[in-house]
């Protein structure tokens, strides 16, 4: 059976639909918890994807992040073995550090709140973004951003941060905004770090309450897109 290693690194960032999605293929999320302690593979030897999500810490520093090493060599792995990999919000930037991009605070400041995406020329012939709606409109919760790492593809931008998606080798790609969340997650997100969108002048109530609306909009290429990364896992092992 296929297994997908999760790395989690908060408790509101779990893997949502990308569990969903992998289970509709037969993989077996495996979810590290490595906020509560969770211990790491020392490889992915048994593990057909990897997939990273976000968190607070930064991806350019051991400080207050004490497995991002290790992270880091996972995704090496994976990129030399052509694992299918997803990063998601510091995920997307820890790939981004494994493959030679440089990740720093964005100049424009924290992006927090529902706003666009616009896909380039160069993902519309992507595996995973192949036919998705040119503009979606996503949920945003980042600080940070990154240099695209050499040879990489850009897949997605806005005006605010250039690189908001982005593929490194053949089967990993980094999303800096967040796709994976249904209803609940996004309750969790604002309960969570609302104070954080509150000091950029978003109040969370705004965040929950388009909710609805904004999941219902970007659920047919969320659903698309997460299908397509979990076939690829699954076809490991298939």
């Amino acid at each position: 059976m296929p297994t997908c290693l999760v790395v989690q690194h908060a408790e509101p960032e779990g893997p949502y639909a990308i569990g969903t999605a992998l289970a509709g293929v037969g993989a077996v999320a495996k979810v590290c918890q490595v906020y509560a302690g969770g211990l790491l593979p020392p490889t992915l030897h048994g593990y057909d994807g990897l997939v990273v999500m976000g968190g607070p810490m930064s991806a350019a520093s051991d400080d207050g992040f004490a497995t991002r090493g290790a992270e880091v060599a996972l995704i090496e792995e994976a990129l030399e073995r052509e694992v299918p990999t997803l990063g998601v919000c510091l995920g997307s930037q820890l790939l981004a550090a494994a493959a030679g991009g440089k990740v720093y605070p964005g100049a424009a400041g924290p992006e927090i709140g529902w706003g666009p995406v616009r896909l380039t020329g160069e993902a519309a012939t992507d595996l995973l973004f192949g036919g998705l709606p040119t503009e979606m409109t996503v949920l945003h919760w980042h600080g940070d951003t990154f240099d695209l790492p050499p040879g990489a593809v850009h897949l997605a931008g806005n005006t605010e941060y250039a690189n908001q998606a982005f593929r490194a080798g053949p089967a990993a790609w980094g999303l800096q905004f967040h796709l994976e969340l249904d209803l609940a997650a996004v309750t969790m997100f604002a309960t969570a770090f609302g104070s954080e969108a509150a000091a950029c002048g978003v109040a969370p109530s705004q965040i929950t309450s388009a909710a609805p609306s904004s999941l219902d909009r970007l659920a047919p290429a969320r659903d698309r897109l997460l299908a397509r990364f979990a076939g690829l896992v699954g076809a490991r092992t298939a």
